[in-house]
């Protein structure tokens, strides 16, 4: 059973940054892709960014030149960069790993707000 503890999350103004972590218990290489979606109250559960086993990313248009997903092979870590954040920004952050099997952290609030 694959683990991945999120962290990093809190309360930001508007125009602020924070960065989220996603640790995962074993290599992320045994993985084809690894990712942050996020849920606001009310809404579905939505793609933010993804990055794969060879590096390649992709984002949601609507943090594009704003988030920037990156990993650390070493520590097994995922993170998401998000800078210029907006209040629309908040929501729960659920890291999520795909390959062969597909798992989720327990996600970590963050909440823009002035």
């Amino acid at each position: 059973q694959v683990q991945l503890v999120e962290s990093g999350g809190g309360l930001v103004q508007p125009g602020g940054s924070l960065r989220l972590s996603c640790a995962a218990s074993e290599s992320m290489f045994s993985f084809h892709r690894m990712g942050w979606y996020r849920q606001a109250p009310g809404k579905q559960r939505e793609l933010v960014a993804t990055i794969t086993n060879g590096g390649s990313t992709n984002y949601a248009d609507s943090v594009k030149g704003r988030f920037t997903i990156s990993r650390d092979g070493m520590k097994n870590t995922v993170y998401l960069q998000m800078n210029s954040l907006k209040p629309e920004d908040t929501a729960v952050y659920y890291c999520h790993s795909l390959g062969p099997y597909e798992y989720w952290g327990q996600g970590t609030q963050v909440t823009v707000s002035s």
